[in-house]
């Protein structure tokens, strides 16, 4: 309440135009850019075919989420949300995604996230990814959003409807407790979903107008495709990798240049290795 909230930091130093904009642009369906990006397979399959002879294995889930979260991390300005015309920092560096119960199209999901500094290898970001898909991807497995979403469920519709409402108004004025928010998956610093996974197409998700997601990338699945080198066409296997941006909390510049180190990593993914300093 009055701009203080338990998972963010309200942003003070915005130039007059920044401040702004949110009370312009007021929801986030409003102020979403979409942005594609082609990744090379290669650079990316070299590094997992290196490590799988070691018995270490990498998919590209992995190397996607360990990327996103050094960029933030070199990028902070990419880790804020907008909620209720204010401009805040993310407390942590929180990446949520899917997990599929299993491979059948009426098996049920579990929505999670991992948190973390932004330091980390791709070694630990794999093990915290590898973890919460072992503990959630059980048939079995009932997390935090989980239990929420069935209590709430079991009520009638109209009751559902002014569940879901003060919900939201309590969130948008920052009076939403931590229970609440540390298993909220929509509250959050980037959401992935993996449709490469299902062998699917990327699509541009929306942002949710419910949380604090500011950027949404979906990764789709890789195809064969004329790629220029030099003066020469040639056969090149790529990942779409689509994006969606809330374009309140920073400028296009900065976004560029965050996006630019993102792409830097997925291409050179031996550079996670070694921590950030």
């Amino acid at each position: 309440m009055f701009g203080f909230r338990p998972d963010g930091k309200k942003v003070k130093d915005l130039d007059p135009i920044m401040k702004i904009v949110p009370h312009i642009m007021s929801a986030r369906h409003d102020s979403q850019n979409l942005s594609t990006c082609d990744v090379p397979c290669e650079p990316m399959d070299a590094f997992i075919r290196k490590h799988a002879e070691s018995g270490v294995q990498y998919t590209y889930m992995h190397i996607v989420i360990a990327s996103v979260i050094r960029a933030m991390a070199m990028y902070p300005g990419l880790n804020r949300f907008v909620m209720n015309g204010r401009v805040y920092d993310h407390n942590e560096l929180q990446v949520s995604f899917v997990v599929k119960k299993s491979l059948s199209p009426d098996a049920p999901e579990s929505l999670v996230k991992i948190c973390c500094t932004g330091r980390e290898t791709i070694a630990e970001i794999r093990e915290k990814v590898n973890a919460v898909i072992a503990e959630n991807g059980r048939k079995d497995a009932n997390n935090g959003t989980e239990k929420l979403a069935r209590v709430l469920t079991f009520t009638p519709n109209f009751l559902i409807k002014f569940l879901v409402g003060s919900i939201k108004f309590l969130d948008k004025h920052g009076m939403l407790p931590m229970a609440i928010l540390k298993h909220s998956p929509f509250h959050t610093s980037v959401f992935i979903t993996n449709l490469k996974s299902i062998k699917g197409p990327s699509i541009f998700h929306h942002l949710y107008d419910f949380g604090t997601t500011g950027l949404f990338l979906a990764m789709g699945k890789e195809s064969v495709v004329p790629v220029v080198e030099g003066n020469e066409i040639k056969k090149g296997k790529m990942m779409p990798l689509q994006m969606s941006m809330d374009e309140r909390f920073c400028d296009g510049f900065y976004w560029v240049c965050g996006l630019r180190q993102l792409r830097h990593f997925m291409h050179n993914p031996t550079l996670l290795e070694t921590s950030l300093v």
